[in-house]
């Protein structure tokens, strides 16, 4: 019997690769994103795989919408054995006083109340079933504060206060939760980040060698995988070469 596993922000980086990942590992898949044309070609290189697929495209920061799309899920598609809670991303890298409003808005709102959203219409059914997987993604940013990372790190530190709290109210259904901080990650982040600047986005990782989205994936695979009595609540994973938010080895 395949397992099933919803992956918000499917349509890119760490969402994409955890999909792919857990489809090749005994996974059906609900994936979700807003891009619809990266779903269906997502949907496609997953049952080239063997998974079945549900493809919901939305936007999580509407909550009439996470509710439309994931409010009744039926059958097979309701035994949810790990969310993972991918959506998100950073916009802007400028001091506070200089920061833009519209960022800063759709960075709480994806980062934090989309994860909310999305955990607010699906744990019901993971507790009235009494297992499952929660899987935050979270940031180094949720564990320091760097330059310029303000708002950003702000939410990331929201996500990881809500993955502690999700962790105890969950506890009586047997249900883990699992918040995963990378640092550099090389996907469409930093591109997102700057608004599509390819050469701020490449100096990012310049002189080092970055994670990359499978890594990660690798990553949630284990977690998710451990025995029925092991949780892991918390994981900061970096590149060899960078030692907290701030430091890195360059060549």
């Amino acid at each position: 019997m395949r397992k099933i596993a919803v992956v918000t922000g499917a349509t890119s980086g760490i969402g994409r690769a955890t999909a792919l990942k857990l489809a090749s590992n005994n996974y059906d898949l609900i994936i979700t994103g807003r891009r619809e044309e990266r779903l269906i070609e997502l949907e496609k290189e997953l049952q080239q795989l063997g998974a079945s697929v549900l493809r919901c495209c939305f936007d999580v920061r509407d909550f009439e919408q996470v509710k439309t799309h994931l409010g009744e899920l039926s059958g097979r598609w309701a035994e949810i054995d790990v969310l993972v809670n991918n959506a998100g991303g950073a916009l802007g890298k400028e001091p506070i006083q200089d920061g833009d409003i519209e960022d800063w808005d759709t960075m709480i709102d994806t980062n934090i109340k989309g994860l909310l959203y999305v955990t607010k219409v699906l744990l019901p059914q993971m507790c009235k079933n009494k297992k499952g997987h929660i899987v935050n993604l979270c940031s180094i940013a949720g564990k320091q504060v760097y330059a310029e990372g303000n708002v950003y790190c702000a939410a990331k530190h929201a996500v990881d206060a809500i993955s502690k709290g999700i962790r105890i109210d969950a506890l009586p259904y047997g249900i883990k939760v699992t918040n995963v901080c990378p640092g550099a990650v090389e996907t469409e982040f930093s591109i997102v980040r700057f608004h599509g600047d390819l050469d701020k986005a490449a100096a990012t990782y310049k002189g080092f060698q970055p994670l990359t989205g499978e890594d990660i994936a690798e990553t949630i695979y284990y977690c998710v995988s451990l025995p029925a009595h092991v949780c892991i609540n918390d994981l900061t994973i970096m590149p060899t070469a960078q030692a907290d938010s701030g430091h890195f080895f360059k060549n």
